[in-house]
C-alpha cells in the first residue's frame, strides 16, 4: 500500500503552532510598568496596612492621567496614603487644605507689583505642581471649587490673559467625608465629572485593625513616611502614560462600554445618566487595570472593575429610589449583570 503521507506536513504543522504561540505572547512589553507598580505598592505596604482598592485605584489613575476623589470617614488613611503614593514618585509635591475662607488665587497664584521691574508680575501658586492633593475640597465655597476647573480638565490656567501650562504628569487627589455636612459646600456635577474616579473608602476588617494596632506599637520611627522611597522618576511615569494608550481593546468591548453607558441613561432608577465622557473615562481605566495586571489587553472584567469608581459620581440616584435606601453602587451592579459579557 502507498503511503500518501506528505512529508511538508509536520513543517507546515510547527510553522501553525508558532503562529499561535506568536498570537498569544504579549505584543507590548509590560514587564517593566509591572515591576515598578508592585515596587510601589511594596512601599506604600511599609506603612498602610489594607485599603489595596483605593491603591489599586490611585495607580490605575496614574497610569490613565486621571484624577480622583476618595470620600471616607475620618481616619482611614486617605490623605497619608495619596501622600505616600507622591513619595514614591520623583515629581513635585503640593498639598492644599481647602477651608471656607480659601480664594482663588491662594490656590491658582497672583499678580504682585514688583517695585524694581515696575511691573505686575506673576506669582504662581500650589497648584504648580505634579502631583497636588486638595485635603477636604467640600470644605471651600463654589467660587474656589470652580477656580481647578480649567486646571483640571485642560492641565492650563489663563491670569490676566496669559495661558500658563501645567507641567506632566499632572494630577488631583481630592478628598472628603462623606458624613459631616456642617460648613461644607457640594461638589456639583460638573466638578466631578471632572474626575476619573470616585474611590469609596471603607472600614478594615479585624485582621487589618488588629495588624494597624500592632505596627503602631512596634513602630520606634516618628515620622513612618520616612520609610517610604522613590522607586518611579517623572519620564518613567510619562512613558507608563503612553504605554498604557497603546492596550488593545477589540471591538466587541467597545460596544460593551457603550452598553453600559446607554443602560445608565435608560435605567428608571437613575434620575441622570452617564455622559460621553463616561465612556471615554470607562474605555481608559479599563486599559490602565489591564496594564497593572501585565496584560497588553483589556477583558470585560477590566471593565467591570473600573465601572463603579467611573460611574458612582457621575449618576444621580432618583429621589425615591434614594429614599429607600438604593445607592449607586447597586445600580450599577444590576446593569452590570444584566449586560451579556462578550467573549
Amino acid at each position: 500500500m502507498e503511503n500518501f503521507e506528505n512529508p511538508n506536513i509536520e513543517n507546515e504543522f510547527s510553522i501553525s503552532l508558532d503562529k499561535k504561540e506568536d498570537q498569544f505572547q504579549s505584543r507590548i512589553d509590560m514587564i517593566e510598568l509591572r515591576t515598578s507598580l508592585e515596587k510601589v505598592k511594596a512601599e506604600i505596604a511599609k506603612v498602610i496596612v489594607g485599603q489595596e482598592n483605593m491603591v489599586e485605584h490611585l495607580l490605575a489613575a496614574l497610569l490613565s492621567n486621571g484624577h480622583v476623589l476618595i470620600e471616607g470617614v475620618p481616619g482611614v488613611a486617605k490623605t497619608i496614603t495619596a501622600k505616600l503614593l507622591a513619595k514614591t514618585i520623583d515629581v513635585g509635591f503640593s498639598r492644599i487644605q481647602f477651608t471656607p475662607d480659601l480664594m482663588p488665587s491662594d490656590i491658582l497664584g497672583t499678580s504682585v507689583f514688583s517695585v524694581k521691574n515696575s511691573e505686575f508680575e506673576f506669582k504662581k501658586g500650589p497648584i504648580f505642581s505634579n502631583f497636588i492633593l486638595i485635603d477636604e475640597i467640600n470644605r471651600s465655597p463654589a467660587k474656589t471649587q470652580a477656580a481647578l476647573f480649567e486646571v483640571m480638565e485642560e492641565r492650563q490656567i489663563t491670569m490676566d490673559g496669559t495661558r500658563y501650562p501645567m507641567e506632566e504628569p499632572f494630577l488631583v487627589v481630592a478628598t472628603q467625608n462623606p458624613i459631616e455636612h456642617e460648613g461644607t459646600y457640594r461638589l456639583p456635577e460638573a466638578q466631578l465629572d471632572r474626575f476619573l474616579f470616585k474611590i469609596n473608602v471603607g472600614y478594615p476588617n479585624l485582621e487589618q485593625e488588629i495588624a494597624i494596632i500592632r505596627n503602631q506599637h512596634e513602630s520606634k520611627q516618628e515620622d513612618k513616611t520616612e520609610v517610604v522611597n522613590k522607586v518611579i522618576t517623572a519620564q518613567q511615569l510619562k512613558n507608563y502614560q503612553h504605554l498604557v494608550k497603546e492596550i488593545i481593546v477589540e471591538s466587541q468591548l467597545m460596544e460593551y462600554i457603550a452598553k453600559i453607558i446607554i443602560n445608565t441613561r435608560e435605567n428608571q432608577f437613575l434620575y441622570l445618566g452617564a455622559s460621553p465622557r463616561a465612556s471615554l473615562a470607562l474605555l481608559t481605566a479599563s486599559k490602565a487595570f489591564a496594564a497593572l495586571r501585565g496584560r497588553d489587553f483589556v477583558t470585560p472584567e477590566d471593565i467591570k472593575e473600573a465601572s463603579y469608581a467611573v460611574l458612582r459620581h457621575r449618576v444621580i440616584v432618583s429621589p425615591e429610589r434614594e429614599m429607600e435606601g438604593l445607592t449607586a453602587d447597586e445600580i450599577i451592579r444590576q446593569i452590570l449583570e444584566g449586560i451579556e459579557i462578550p467573549r
